[in-house]
C-alpha cells in the first residue's frame, strides 16, 4: 500500500513517541549511561563507554525534538531510524549465543516495536509503503507475547495487586500479542487488532510502570522502565495509526 507524502503528524503516536525519545535523552544525559537492560551493550567493557552513552542520549534528545518540528521531521526520522536499527542489531549477539532463552528474544521484540513506529514515521515523510514496518511489528509480537507464557510467575509479579488473578492477566496479555501478530499478517481485523494491541501496551505502561514514578525521590530505574514501556506502546500506536481511514472490519494486507 502506498501512502501520501506527509511532513506533519499522522495520529498521536508520532508526537508521543517523540516526547518519549526526548525523555530517554534527558535521562541518559543525567545518568551518563545507557537505558539499563534495554540498551545493554553486547560487548563489555566498551572502550569509551561513557562517551557512547552520552552520544546515545544526545541522538535520542535531538531526534525527539526534531520529530516535533515540521521542517526537521524528515532528517530526524532518518537519523532515529538508523539509530533504532543499530539498537535492534545490538540484540542479535545475545540471540546467537543463547537462542534457547526466550528472554533474549523478548528484548528483540520490544525494540522491534519501537523501530516499527519510527520506520513508519520515516516512510510517511517519503510517501512510501508501510507494509514492511507492519510486518516487522507483527514478527516481534510473538517474542513479547510468548515471554508471558514462558515466565508467567515473573510476569504476574508486575501486575498491580488490585488486579485479581495476576497469572490470568499475564496469559491474557501474552495471548493478545500473539493474536495481533496473526491478525496483522493475515489482514483479518488488522486495524482492530493493532489498535487493541496499542491500547493494551498503553494500559501496561500506565498500570505497571507509572506507579513507580510516585515515590520521592523517583528511582531512575523506574523512570527508565516507564519510558521504554512508553516507547514500545507509542511504536505500536504509530503502527495502529497507519491503518487510519481503513474500515475496521475489512481485510487489509500488511
Amino acid at each position: 500500500m502506498r501512502t501520501t507524502r506527509v511532513t506533519g503528524f499522522s495520529g498521536l503516536g508520532h508526537p508521543l513517541l517523540a516526547l518519549v525519545m526526548i525523555g530517554l535523552g534527558i535521562v541518559g544525559l543525567y545518568t551518563g549511561d545507557f537505558a539499563s537492560v534495554w540498551q545493554r551493550i553486547p560487548f563489555d567493557p566498551l572502550p569509551g563507554r561513557t562517551y557512547f552513552a552520552y552520544a546515545t542520549a544526545i541522538i535520542e534528545l535531538l531526534t525527539g525534538i526534531g520529530l516535533l518540528l515540521r521542517p526537521a521531521i524528515k532528517v530526524a526520522a532518518a537519523v532515529l531510524l538508523a539509530f533504532c536499527v543499530v539498537w535492534l542489531s545490538s540484540k542479535v549477539p545475545a540471540i546467537v549465543v543463547a537462542p534457547e532463552i526466550e528472554g533474549v528474544w523478548l528484548g528483540f521484540g520490544e525494540i522491534s516495536a519501537i523501530l516499527s513506529g519510527v520506520w513508519i514515521i520515516w516512510t510517511r515523510t517519503r510517501g512510501g509503503s508501510v507494509r514492511w514496518p507492519r510486518i516487522l511489528f507483527a514478527i516481534g509480537l510473538p517474542m513479547i507475547g510468548l515471554s508471558h507464557f514462558f515466565y508467567p510467575t515473573e510476569t504476574a509479579k508486575f501486575i498491580p495487586s488490585y488486579f485479581p488473578e495476576p497469572v490470568f492477566w499475564a496469559y491474557l496479555t501474552g495471548a493478545g500479542s500473539l493474536l495481533t501478530c496473526v491478525a496483522i499478517l493475515s489482514g483479518v481485523l488488522a486495524r482492530l487488532a493493532a489498535t487493541l494491541e496499542a491500547a493494551m501496551l498503553v494500559a501496561i505502561t500506565v498500570f505497571v510502570w507509572m506507579p513507580g514514578l510516585s515515590p520521592m525521590p523517583v528511582n531512575v530505574g523506574e523512570v527508565t522502565g516507564f519510558l521504554i514501556s512508553s516507547a514500545i506502546a507509542c511504536g505500536a500506536w504509530v503502527v495502529a495509526d497507519s491503518y487510519r481511514g481503513l474500515p475496521w472490519l475489512a481485510r487489509q494486507a500488511p
